[in-house]
């Protein structure tokens, strides 16, 4: 039976298997992607990832770092001091991350502006 030029890979159509829902969708989101990039300075307080990061909520950084732990990206230690220390660094499965995303970086800086123009007029054409 011949492929379809025009249909994506059969992984795509089957949820369990699905690389953009089991990985990219885990990570893909702004508040990840911002955490791994002050991440890919060097290890990280809570408090300087909330401050680095002012308008994430303290919720949503903690529920974040949570996802980016259990997926192996980032590793979370405690030192037991009063107040407990708690720093946040990325592991060598989170730092082969980097590459890709310097990347996408890269080129969401050169488009910014392409991208902004076409937000622009699109929105021109649809008042709501």
């Amino acid at each position: 039976m011949k492929k379809s030029p025009n249909k994506a890979p059969d992984a795509y159509y089957k949820v369990e298997l699905c690389p953009v829902r089991s990985v990219l969708g885990q990570i893909g989101d702004k508040w990840s992607l911002l955490i791994i990039t002050h991440l890919t300075f060097g290890s990280h307080r809570f408090s300087e990832l909330q401050g680095a990061i002012p308008d994430i909520s303290q919720r949503m950084l903690t529920q974040t770092l949570r996802k980016l732990e259990r997926d192996g990206l980032v590793l979370r230690t405690m030192t037991p001091t009063i107040p407990p220390r708690v720093d946040y660094e990325m592991t060598d499965l989170g730092k082969s991350l980097l590459d890709p995303l310097a990347s996408l970086s890269k080129w969401a800086l050169q488009k910014r502006s392409d991208i902004e123009k076409a937000r622009d007029a699109f929105d021109s054409r649809v008042q709501t």
